[in-house]
């Protein structure tokens, strides 16, 4: 009697020990101020994110909600996921791929870098897992301490070095579970966070893509997989490869906004605008639908992102109709969260996108930011789209001293980001001051200057991939040098550099109506009429004036 007295004593204080161990780690998650509640993305049932299967050592019952929330952190949906992650703390506090979720969720490998904020809270969460841990050589630790490498000394350690930091420890973690294609996948995703975007033989993106191939044939319905084969195959040279995985990833994961956009990517790389439009279409219904389940005060950036690439698409079919109602629309939209880079970007390439598109260079050259009630003042990249379009506005309606005062604006915010360390935005304000400066020379007579300018901004630009926020720039510097050559009647080297800039970017409207009307004054009759054509077939529905003039040619010939 003493022994079974004597183990109901030692199993009731255990009991009681255990319950005053998850109480005082509920009490420190409180302080960590995760984000929780339910899944406020539309959807209609659990499969809506994807399908994830990731084993855990966490108990049984929290497995279906660790799956979505997967399934939703390889869509980038970092909010929702964090909540489920949360949910599944707090029903098993001693499960620690839900700290490592947690901790991956303010971690955003292809976005920007993380804020102090984000860096604060996943610093916390990883240092109480960490008082957590029993065994430090399990996978659930090794999975901890991969993400542990954004946060632990992030106060000291600079951004980049961290990251390197993540790719080689995910590096490792892949290797030694050979058999868990989680690890692989993860493993992709940091290869490709670590990509040098200067590098154009594209090393990692083809090592990220070689993983990502190989898990496919695996497991082909993994949302995370066609997600970051998109990502990794973003790039001229190398869309073709991702068209599959773009058709498929939506219907993968079809209530993510982001997923309903990311194929859009590819179709943009590769010139096809219908399948662009209809993929933002979905996206922006799903993000303003995401905005009003949560109560947001304002739109989502989500939804902004969707519109550039729309308006982007609309532009390329010349679809007058269709750009000005998204324009229309986009002008009320005045409150945003959370307020960011993204937001940024395309407050100041829409209305830059939709002036410079149209060459309405009377309304370019009035351009200013909006919404005013923006803090512009930390966005220095952000912003130059409106500068330089507004710069390009002034100089075709030989307005030099609005152009000039936009060129030192351009000059003022690559200064900043240089002084910044921000190399790779500062490289892209950069281009877009080379450009300015030529085509200010220009409209001061000096035309040799002029050429030398806008050439090194085209060599510049094609040296330099573009950022994954943008489908591309306010118009390509290849494109704008064919112009510039026009209009100095030099039509053979405007021809080249049209023909070269529709490499990069086909089946731009203006690049194949430049390119069909430099070939016709090159006196090349069947080619001309094989870029109208082309043309012609793209934007059927199109009223702009370039199509009557299409029209026009390819009846005459």
């Amino acid at each position: 009697m003493k022994i079974i007295y004597s183990a109901i004593v030692i199993a009731l204080l255990s009991a009681c020990s255990q319950k005053q161990t998850n109480d005082k780690i509920k009490n420190e998650l409180e302080a960590l101020d995760l984000k929780r509640g339910d899944i406020a993305l539309c959807f209609s049932g659990k499969n809506e994110f994807g399908k994830v299967r990731f084993a855990t050592g966490c108990s049984p019952e929290t497995a279906e909600d660790f799956n979505m929330a997967t399934a939703l952190l390889h869509s980038f949906e970092y909010t929702e996921s964090e909540k489920v992650y949360a949910r599944i703390i707090e029903k098993d506090p001693h499960c620690i791929m839900a700290y490592w979720g947690a901790a991956m969720c303010s971690f955003h490998p292809l976005w920007e870098p993380p804020t102090e904020a984000d860096l604060q809270k996943g610093a916390d969460v990883i240092k109480l897992a960490r008082t957590l841990v029993t065994d430090a050589t399990s996978r659930e630790a090794k999975y901890l301490e991969t993400i542990a490498t954004i946060y632990d000394g992030w106060k000291e350690t600079d951004y980049k070095t961290r990251v390197a930091k993540f790719e080689v420890a995910s590096g490792k973690l892949a290797a030694d579970f050979p058999d868990d294609t989680e690890a692989a996948i993860f493993h992709a995703l940091a290869i490709r966070a670590a990509a040098d975007p200067k590098d154009k033989t594209f090393v990692k993106q083809k090592q990220a893509g070689d993983i990502l191939n190989a898990v496919l044939t695996k497991d082909p319905m993994h949302p995370g997989v066609a997600h970051y084969i998109i990502h990794v195959y973003d790039y001229p040279q190398l869309a073709e490869q991702a068209l599959t995985s773009a058709r498929e990833y939506a219907s993968l994961a079809p209530a993510s906004a982001h997923a309903q956009h990311m194929p859009s990517h590819i179709f943009t790389r590769l010139g096809l605008w219908d399948e662009s439009i209809e993929s933002n279409s979905k996206s922006v219904d799903a993000a303003k639908c995401y905005a009003g389940n949560v109560g947001m005060k304002g739109h989502w950036d989500e939804e902004l992102h969707g519109l550039d690439y729309l308006m982007y698409a609309y532009l390329q079919k010349g679809d007058e109709v269709n750009a000005r109602k998204e324009f229309e629309y986009f002008k009320t939209i005045q409150e945003v969260f959370p307020m960011s880079s993204k937001d940024a970007f395309s407050f100041g390439a829409v209305p830059a996108r939709y002036v410079v598109e149209r060459r309405d260079w009377k309304a370019a050259a009035a351009l200013v930011l909006t919404p005013s009630t923006f803090s512009w003042d930390t966005y220095y990249w952000e912003r130059s789209n409106t500068d330089f379009a507004r710069l390009l506005g002034a100089v075709h309606e030989k307005d030099l001293v609005n152009a000039r005062q936009s060129l030192q604006q351009l000059k003022q915010s690559y200064e900043k980001l240089v002084e910044a360390k921000e190399v790779y935005k500062s490289n892209l304000v950069q281009i877009q001051v080379k450009a300015g400066e030529g085509w200010v020379k220009l409209a001061e007579g000096q035309k040799k200057e002029a050429l030398a300018l806008m050439t090194t901004a085209a060599e510049m630009e094609d040296a330099t991939e573009k950022h994954p926020v943008s489908p591309g720039p306010i118009i390509p510097a290849r494109e704008l040098l064919g112009d510039m050559y026009m209009q100095i009647g030099d039509v053979v080297h405007a021809l080249e550099a049209y023909e070269s800039a529709l490499q990069r970017q086909p089946n731009r409207f203006n690049g194949l109506y430049s390119a069909a009307e430099a070939t016709a004054k090159n006196g090349n009759a069947i080619k001309a009429k094989q870029y109208y054509q082309k043309m012609i077939a793209i934007a059927q529905s199109s009223s702009r004036t370039e199509m009557k003039v299409a029209t026009a040619y390819v009846s005459r010939h």
